[in-house]
């Protein structure tokens, strides 16, 4: 593909890419294993080329957005609609009543289906900024739909790996859950120069994580605060944007 500025395959290096291989590597999951993938998004995605690249476990991802599973279906065994399906359940059944071996948190706190957390969001986005911030810092409550799903959906010994952001300084995690299923629990920022050397050698010309189709639209600069609208509100079928000057 034609390129007007840097070679795309290198685009993603500083963000997508070490995150998606970080939140894989963290998952730990064992050969022939189950790894649910929770959003499809720029992160969920890449983490399931990544983990199709491997090709050592079986990939399921979830979502809600039709064209973000659509796409997965590309690169996952199975995708399962939340519209439809609880995934807990699915997930179950396909694994004869065990549960994944690993789950990949790749929402964060942006999950649906916590109203009061989501309550609380919507009120700090009406406070002076830096009054927003104290609040969610110190008082924050973030939508733990989707780590809730996830401690749901993993087996007994089982690892969650969270790579979507929370931020809530007073979040009710289930500690006892936790401590019951044995739940190994990795997360953090990614680590980026400790994975960029395994993550060169793939960036060439065959393109196996298939880099160079990874964006759904190439916009420029100027329309920035637009698309990322476009994006939150997850419109136009927009996953991923790279901008160009």
């Amino acid at each position: 593909m034609p390129q007007d500025g840097p070679d795309e395959r290198y685009v993603y290096l500083s963000d997508v890419l070490p995150t998606a291989w970080q939140a894989v590597e963290y998952a730990n999951v064992p050969p022939g294993g189950t790894l649910v993938i929770l959003g499809m998004g720029p992160i969920g995605s890449m983490a399931c080329r990544v983990a199709h690249h491997r090709n050592d476990c079986r990939v399921i991802g979830v979502d809600i957005v039709p064209e973000r599973l659509q796409r997965a279906r590309e690169m996952c065994s199975d995708v399962i609609d939340m519209n439809l399906d609880d995934p807990v359940e699915v997930v179950r059944e396909s694994t004869d009543g065990r549960g994944a071996d690993a789950v990949i948190d790749a929402v964060g706190m942006e999950a649906h289906g916590s109203p009061i957390a989501t309550a609380a969001q919507t009120a700090a986005g009406f406070l002076p900024p830096p009054m927003a911030r104290v609040m969610m810092k110190n008082a924050g409550v973030d939508r733990l739909a989707a780590l809730n799903t996830a401690i749901a959906t993993v087996r007994r010994g089982g690892t969650i790996s969270l790579s979507g952001v929370y931020g809530g300084a007073a979040d009710p995690i289930n500690m006892m859950t936790l401590f019951d299923k044995q739940i190994q629990l990795r997360m953090g920022q990614a680590n980026v120069k400790r994975w960029v050397p395994d993550i060169l050698p793939l960036l060439t010309d065959d393109d196996p994580l298939g880099t160079e189709s990874f964006a759904t639209h190439r916009l420029p600069l100027l329309v920035a605060p637009e698309a990322y609208e476009k994006f939150q509100k997850k419109q136009d079928g927009m996953i991923k944007v790279v901008l160009t000057p």
